[in-house]
């Protein structure tokens, strides 16, 4: 075998490991809800649904996180969300897939409405969703705000 045959195959042995990684690959994607409007809940959740076939599609893996905060809470309110039934589907579809609802927002709308306000069971709790999707995106997540 000569030298360039040699280089070759050393070349191509390592960069198989590094293919393969790349195909491994998980996206993840942020999608920021600060609105109440149902029409645009459900763009949010037409974005999820979107990513992931098209990221299935290719055989590659997608993990979405919804951060709710302001008046983009109400999406994840079990007493007001217009779409907690199609939350509730989607969270068994697609289990990479989160819901985050902001505990400042939570707290606010408790104490303006004098009662507990209580989250889907498919939501967490995060301390703020502004500070989450800061955290997410210098975590490399891209971020999308329908």
């Amino acid at each position: 075998m000569n030298r360039r045959m040699f280089a070759a195959v050393v070349a191509a042995a390592l960069l198989a490991p590094g293919a393969a990684l790349a195909q491994a690959k998980t996206h993840r994607v942020a999608i920021h809800v600060d609105d109440s409007d149902p029409p645009r809940i459900n763009l949010a959740l037409n974005n999820v649904e979107n990513i992931q076939k098209y990221y299935a599609a290719k055989g590659e893996k997608v993990a979405i996180e919804v951060v709710t905060y302001g008046p983009g809470l109400v999406m994840l309110r079990a007493d007001t969300s217009p779409v907690k039934e199609r939350v509730a589907a989607m969270s068994l579809e697609y289990p990479e897939l989160r819901f985050s609802a902001c505990e400042n927002t939570r707290a606010g709308m408790a104490k303006r409405e004098g009662k507990a306000v209580e989250l889907v069971k498919e939501a967490t709790s995060v301390p703020s969703g502004v500070i989450r999707l800061i955290e997410l995106q210098e975590q490399g997540w891209s971020y999308i705000r329908p």
